[in-house]
């Protein structure tokens, strides 16, 4: 089947091409950014050999639909989505720190957790929890942004020591990540999910205006569980019915890879591809709340270049 590994496209007034993990990004004229959402999938900061069906398109549309829905609380990059794996917005610069917010004791938090640790970037984290309780109250937990490697946890104190956010810029990225997440919060449980845990990315425009940017609230940046049945789950010491990333994570630990030297990442079958991008599509049909319109694989570049040079011009 075909999927969208790398592109190499040359829009109109292009002057950059920055590979990320699973999105392509052109500059065009330091104005404006096109972002291609790839079906490349990474996990413990590696990219995996294999890409996922409609992953990027899955990816591409959560996002766009959570950028309209939030831009009452913050404004954003976004401009416009020609084609089903592309966006269009603002060029601007990041800041260097991911805004992760956690509503419960699960994932990297968890086994933080669970190796005896009681804190995690810099916030108490209460005794006598279990994996996947939720917190008296959401955990605001940044992590640094690198270029490349693994990103790391750190606490506010340490990003204004650091210097990499003024203590005006991060009070007000921390208040609208807890906003965001909030609206995060409603929107899934209208549609019986969950929303455990996500990340949110800030840039500055060129004339200085805060925005979020990137992707929000998909199974790449988020954590989602069912809310029918969690409870029950929970008393009975049960694993949660998840919808994220985290089942491949859990896939590759349980076959010896956590992306530190010298592991191997274990053979992706064509089922085990078939099965992850059922789990995408699922997602996206439940924190949707609608049918996933799968796009024309065909040509699948073709489509691409015209749409976004139209969209350009």
């Amino acid at each position: 089947m075909n999927t969208i590994k790398s592109t190499n496209f040359n829009f109109n007034h292009q002057k950059s091409l920055y590979k990320g993990k699973v999105r392509d990004v052109y500059n065009i004229n330091d104005e404006l950014l096109v972002m291609v959402a790839s079906d490349r999938i990474s996990a413990f900061d590696v990219v995996l050999p294999r890409q996922i069906p409609y992953k990027g398109q899955v990816l591409n549309n959560i996002a766009v639909k959570f950028l309209h829905a939030t831009k009452d609380i913050v404004p954003n990059w976004l401009i416009n989505s020609p084609h089903p794996n592309v966006s269009i917005g603002h060029l601007c610069v990041p800041f260097k720190v991911e805004m992760v917010i956690r509503g419960y004791l699960s994932g990297h938090a968890w086994r933080e957790y669970r190796d005896g640790k009681r804190t995690i970037c810099g916030v108490s984290m209460p005794d006598g929890m279990k994996e996947n309780d939720k917190f008296p109250k959401p955990l605001v937990t940044p992590t640094t942004k690198e270029d490349v490697g693994h990103d790391e946890d750190i606490s506010r104190e340490e990003i204004l020591a650091q210097g990499l956010v003024t203590e005006e810029d991060y009070n007000y990225l921390e208040s609208r990540t807890i906003k965001l997440f909030e609206r995060g919060t409603e929107m899934a449980a209208k549609q019986g999910l969950i929303l455990v845990d996500t990340k949110y990315e800030f840039g500055k425009t060129k004339d200085g205006k805060i925005v979020l940017i990137d992707e929000i609230h998909t199974p790449d940046s988020s954590r989602y569980f069912y809310l029918e049945g969690y409870q029950h789950r929970q008393d009975n010491n049960e694993k949660q019915k998840q919808l994220s990333k985290e089942f491949v994570r859990e896939w590759l630990m349980e076959n010896e890879f956590q992306g530190q030297e010298g592991q191997q990442i274990p053979n992706m079958s064509d089922d085990f591809i078939n099965m992850v991008s059922n789990r995408y599509i699922e997602l996206y049909e439940h924190i949707i709340g609608e049918s996933f319109d799968r796009i024309d694989l065909s040509a699948l570049e073709l489509q691409i270049e015209k749409a976004v040079n139209d969209c350009l011009s």
